[in-house]
């Protein structure tokens, strides 16, 4: 399982509403509400981690 990172609900894969790509990672969601507030602004829905990874990824895409 993986959380919605807009609204924290517990997400499976498998079954997710709809997902995103960003920054070389995949993220789900449980809605598209919460796909398209996403997608819109995907910093602003990152933690300090993901957005690590989204900047070396985006430095090095092989990474």
């Amino acid at each position: 399982m993986g959380l919605d990172p807009v609204c924290g609900m517990e997400v499976n894969p498998e079954s997710a509403e709809a997902q995103s790509e960003y920054g070389g990672q995949t993220f789900y969601f449980c809605s598209a509400r919460c796909k398209e507030a996403f997608d819109r602004e995907p910093e602003r829905y990152l933690d300090d981690t993901d957005r690590a990874q989204a900047r070396l990824h985006r430095q090095d895409p092989a990474a």
